[in-house]
């Protein structure tokens, strides 16, 4: 049984100096089945250690029900990383931004219209105590001391960059200690003065983290711990995407000179993304920035050392040669490549509208306004509004008060338009003829935000709908998770309106391979893959194609659907060998 501890100046492994050399792949982002050939590769690159955050909105879909099975099977992952020869690191939130939706937390905190997160706030601490009654006893048989390779557990996620409660970290940090966590604590913040005052508690090591700078991030850091170990707790090696932005890389050179900087000073590293994954079905986050609502794309792919579909890319080996100056590396080469497979163009066949299906997709709730869909126990998906206005009117504006986050607005079934959280400029106006007319809202959640003070972030109509000066009242809901399909009832040829679902088989060789879905001439929507949702594609870029990852297909026929809101050129798609992200 080993033995770790943060010694004056180093990290001690049973006593002895040990520099952490970390990387971090979520589980929850990548099939079970690539995990043990992605902790191969992390050994090659010279890593020791594997990190990972828990994702609560996962493991916790629904008040008190949890889940801990297949993508979710956190002791397995942890169990298979020490057979990989790897010490790991747990950052289990309940917080951990990781532009996953509302920053790893779940919607259903939202329903309760009081609710207070990231504080000492009663009916949240009451969640996340419960949320850690059922997680913790799956951390504690891997700790180090008892006998696995668990090294350290994170309380919160960069608090300081959020709030100032330390009662609240301390619930967190007693909280853990209490229900049996005995590896070293540690928190981690951006190296400045606020962050670093309030992010963490005196008895719990600090880690520092940062893009760019050791000297001056670490510099800060002794301000605030004079002596322990430094460690760049996040070093962004690379960056995400949002919808509508150039897709980001960062020169190889430039990422390998900067982690030169770290180690060279003595420091220890977690590579933040080491491999990213994706962002699979509605979990993407979202950033509000100098008042802008910035959704997050489909791939996490983060520009890292291993891309999306589990590949070595030049910043792996540049990275690796850093690595290489302080640290022996395995002797065994690097895998090439794994084998990509195009499958050609598929047709889509069938098809059946949207607004045609409610009746199989959901059931009516009647609400006297059009509330958000927490209050409907939904979190994810899209949510459907319809309501009645009296006429004659003459045109007047329709606002719809803290839109979340875009809109499609029918009028008598005639499409007016649509409405974006982003773009609020943007408005619609309309008459109403004798008689009144119906007007209808689908609403879609793009992600929530997950970093800043925005993070409370319910989705829907979250306000009130008003047309000139009128709120308008009267509304039948229906909540669009869209997790069950299956009641859908298809007709062939190609949709007569939209949005619509298309559906239309595919054939896979008896060795799958991974893929790719390309979606030229197609909008915006959503993929699904056999049942399983393989996230949003939208015509704005910067990602053009999906992951497909092969545990997710089967020999011989292969099912695709795909809900398009606006519109397709051609009711066709490909399957290429090689990814597209802009």
């Amino acid at each position: 049984m080993a033995t770790f501890s943060i010694g004056t100046s180093q990290f001690l492994l049973d006593g002895e100096p040990f520099r952490l050399l970390s990387g971090a792949m979520h589980y929850f982002r990548v099939p079970p089945a690539y995990w043990g050939d992605r902790m191969h590769k992390a050994r090659l690159l010279g890593l020791n250690t594997l990190e990972t955050y828990v994702a609560w909105n996962r493991h916790e879909p629904r008040p008190g029900e949890f889940d801990f099975a297949g993508i979710l099977d956190l002791s397995a992952y942890l169990a298979l990383a020490a057979e990989h020869g790897l010490w790991t690191l747990v950052r289990p939130g309940p917080y951990i931004c990781s532009e996953w939706d509302l920053g790893g937390l779940p919607a259903w905190l939202l329903a309760d219209p009081g609710m207070k997160l990231r504080c000492a706030h009663p009916t949240y601490l009451e969640a996340v105590d419960r949320f850690l009654d059922a997680l913790v006893p799956v951390l504690v048989p891997h700790q180090v001391t008892r006998g696995g390779r668990l090294l350290a557990v994170q309380v919160e996620n960069e608090y300081g960059s959020y709030g100032n409660d330390q009662t609240y970290l301390r619930h967190l940090a007693d909280g853990l200690r209490r229900r049996g966590i005995d590896v070293p604590l540690f928190t981690s913040d951006g190296p400045s003065d606020e962050m670093l005052q309030y992010g963490t508690l005196p008895d719990i090591h600090k880690v520092a983290n940062f893009g760019s700078g050791a000297d001056g991030a670490f510099a800060k850091l002794r301000e605030y711990q004079p002596d322990g170990p430094l460690m760049c707790g996040e070093y962004w090696l690379g960056w995400f995407d949002h919808w509508g932005e150039a897709h980001h890389q960062r020169p190889a050179a430039d990422a390998a000179a900067a982690l030169d900087g770290i180690l060279a000073a003595g420091g220890s590293v977690n590579l933040y993304m080491y491999h990213g994954g994706t962002n699979f079905g509605f979990y993407n986050g979202a950033n509000f920035h100098q008042g802008q609502y910035q959704p997050t794309i489909t791939s996490y792919d983060d520009d890292a050392p291993l891309d999306e579909a589990g590949d070595p890319t030049p910043k792996y080996f540049a990275i690796r040669e850093v690595i290489g100056r302080y640290a022996e590396l395995p002797a065994d080469p690097v895998p090439a490549p794994a084998p990509k497979m195009a499958l050609g163009t598929v047709c889509l066949e069938q098809s059946v509208p949207l607004l045609a299906s409610l009746s199989q997709l959901s059931t009516p709730v009647l609400r006297a306004t059009p509330e958000p869909m927490e209050n409907l126990g939904q979190s994810f998906g899209f949510i459907y509004y319809r309501t009645r206005v009296s006429g004659p009117r003459a045109a007047a504006p329709l606002l719809v008060r803290h839109l979340r986050d875009r809109a499609l607005v029918w009028l008598d079934g005639q499409l007016l338009g649509t409405l974006e959280r982003e773009r609020p400029e943007s408005g619609l106006s309309f008459a109403v003829p004798t008689g009144g007319a119906t007007l209808e809202l689908l609403v879609e959640n793009m992600g929530r935000i997950n970093y800043g003070p925005e993070l409370l972030d319910r989705k829907g109509i979250t306000e009130g709908v008003v047309l000139g000066q009128q709120y308008l009242y009267g509304w039948t809901l229906r909540s669009l998770p869209l997790d069950d399909l299956s009641g859908l009832e298809w007709s062939a040829g190609p949709p007569s309106a939209y949005p619509a679902f298309c559906r239309g088989q595919f054939t896979v060789p008896d060795e799958p391979h991974d893929t790719f879905l390309a979606l030229p001439g197609w909008t915006k929507g959503v993929a699904w893959v056999n049942g399983f949702n393989l996230g949003r594609y939208w015509q704005r870029g910067p990602q053009r194609t999906l992951y497909v990852p092969a545990p997710l297909l089967r020999p011989g026929a292969n099912e695709l659907v795909l809900l398009e809101l606006h519109g397709a050129e051609a009711p066709s798609v490909a399957f290429t060998d090689r990814p597209d992200l802009g």
